[in-house]
């Protein structure tokens, strides 16, 4: 039988109905009884089975005591990561119907990023339970938006996965998704409303490799890091060494993966000498504090041309993908060299958290890097394109980078960011800091990729042929006023600001204060994080 509080709140739910005044009559404990049925009507809203999804939430509170705000995000967790891992079962069946090579990719896509959003719920979820129930003061680090965020995205990228189909099977699978994305967006959105990113002071802005000793982890002993330094061939004590002559333990970075440790806990440090190898390289979430190490930009070179034209969805077309935890990478180089007229082909996928990469050069031409979901930090990279040549719905910091455009396509526009937060809720964005936009093509900072489109340019120079105008549509006056654009104190020729777009998302930042919100320490938490990677940065704002 209903709870009799059930009945009262489906009454507020009336347009008609005075809340206000109804709430002021009755007790505050009934008061709290009706906040957190409202809360779990929140779970519910806009979910197809609304009645079978709040009898499943409240059955899951009441085995597991007491109801707190806590304890309904809890019950919600485990009713999402329930009705994700029921959808990888009814994706699977679909294989049969496949029609095409790109379908079947499409699915086996589908498969694994469903696994991914199963995998940051179970995280979550897990993150939960460490929250003393009750205590709505928990301190909020951002793990659970983080990782919520991802989770609501992975269902957009398969679905995008059927482009270039006839969408048949995409109409049938995305009924399966339909749910599972209605119940993420409703937990993310209860989540931040009960913990509210915080302001953060910013720290010092020291950059931490300043100090020779913190470019390298702590585990790394003062001989190894002085032997990674120089990058000698044979002098590196790493877990394993590759290289094309044989002279290492493997010959291909795939086979170095691939023997690498399940869910490690340590760093593992593949050391990957000079040389062109030509693999795809696709590190999965069970690979996790992988770190590989090259002899630098240029000479450490890993390269593919798949793409889109092929028959690959552009998820599967990246040169190397990584999705476990904690990955890093320094002095290498990632190509894809499929060329203009083969349209999106990724040189690198990051779907891997709290990742860093470091002296490294991206390569390619449209979509060259997938910053796909959680939270990544660029330093001193190098990256190439011509359409939407970084894209995704990570969080992604980039830091003291040299972005290089390269020729497109007839009529094509180089647009540098398509960032693609669908959500206000979602933690995510493209900050590009202390950097260089050394356009040789006419360029446009960014286009909105999705609904809710974040992209912050600071302390950037911009060459004469970033274009006066700055930001581009995607299609006429699409999330132009739910994006979020801005800029703050860049400079150079393509700098000036007198003839920036007008979108009511667009934003001049003037305030430091509003400006640290974009920062490393901020916006991916990384002065918790990074320290351990060995990789530099600076925390808050240059000046």
């Amino acid at each position: 039988m209903a709870h009799p509080l059930h009945f009262l709140f489906i009454l507020i739910l009336l347009p008609s109905f005075n809340t206000e005044a109804f709430l002021d009559e009755i007790p505050s404990d009934t008061r709290n009884q009706l906040d957190l049925h409202a809360m779990i009507a929140q779970v519910c809203m806009d979910v197809e089975d609304q009645n079978t999804c709040l009898a499943n939430i409240q059955n899951e509170i009441v085995k597991h005591g007491p109801p707190t705000p806590s304890s309904v995000v809890t019950a919600a967790l485990r009713a999402t990561l329930n009705e994700a891992v029921g959808a990888i079962d009814k994706i699977s069946k679909f294989s049969t119907f496949s029609i095409s090579y790109r379908e079947q990719v499409a699915i086996q896509d589908c498969k694994e990023l469903l696994d991914f959003s199963v995998s940051e719920l179970a995280w979550s979820l897990g993150e939960m339970r460490t929250i003393r129930a009750g205590d709505d003061s928990v301190d909020y680090d951002g793990d659970l938006q983080a990782w919520l965020s991802a989770a609501l995205s992975n269902q957009d990228t398969c679905l995008e996965g059927f482009e270039g189909t006839d969408r048949r099977l995409q109409g049938y699978i995305s009924g399966s998704l339909t749910q599972v994305t209605q119940l993420i967006s409703n937990v993310l959105a209860l989540y931040t409303q009960l913990h509210s990113l915080p302001f953060r002071p910013p720290a010092n802005n020291t950059i931490l490799a300043n100090d020779r000793s913190s470019e390298f982890p702590e585990w790394m002993t003062e001989s190894d890091q002085e032997l990674m330094r120089s990058r000698p061939r044979g002098e590196v004590h790493a877990d394993a060494i590759v290289a094309l002559d044989g002279s290492g333990h493997y010959r291909s970075i795939s086979e170095a993966v691939d023997a690498a440790p399940i869910l490690s806990k340590r760093r593992y440090v593949i050391y990957v000498k000079s040389g062109i190898y030509k693999e795809n390289v696709d590190m999965k979430r069970k690979k996790t504090n992988i770190m590989l190490v090259g002899e630098g930009i240029g000479k450490t070179i890993v390269t593919g041309n798949r793409n889109f034209m092929q028959g690959w969805t552009t998820f599967r077309t990246a040169t190397v993908a990584v999705s476990g935890k904690g990955f890093i990478a320094r002095d290498m180089s990632f190509r894809n060299t499929a060329g203009p007229e083969n349209h999106q082909a990724v040189a690198l996928r990051v779907d891997s958290d709290q990742s860093a990469f470091f002296r490294c050069s991206i390569e390619g031409h449209q979509d060259t890097l997938y910053a796909h979901s959680l939270r990544q930090f660029y330093r001193e990279c190098e990256i190439y394109g011509t359409i939407d040549f970084i894209f995704g719905n990570g969080a992604a910091v980039l830091q003291n980078c040299k972005l290089y455009t390269r020729v497109p396509l007839p009529l094509q526009k180089v647009t540098i960011t398509a960032q693609g937060r669908k959500s206000p809720h979602q933690s995510t964005g493209f900050i590009i800091q202390d950097s260089f936009i050394l356009a040789t093509q006419p360029t446009y900072l960014g286009r909105p990729w999705k609904q809710f489109s974040r992209a912050v340019y600071m302390n950037t120079y911009m060459s004469g042929l970033v274009q006066p105008r700055g930001w581009l549509e995607w299609a006429g006056n699409f999330a132009l006023n739910t994006l979020w654009y801005g800029e703050y104190k860049n400079y150079g020729p393509g700098s000036s600001l007198a003839g920036r777009v007008r979108w009511p998302g667009y934003h001049i930042i003037k305030d430091a204060a509003a400006a640290n919100y974009f920062t490393v320490q901020s916006f991916i938490d990384g002065a918790t994080w990074l320290p351990s990677t060995g990789v530099k940065f600076t925390a808050g704002l240059t000046n």
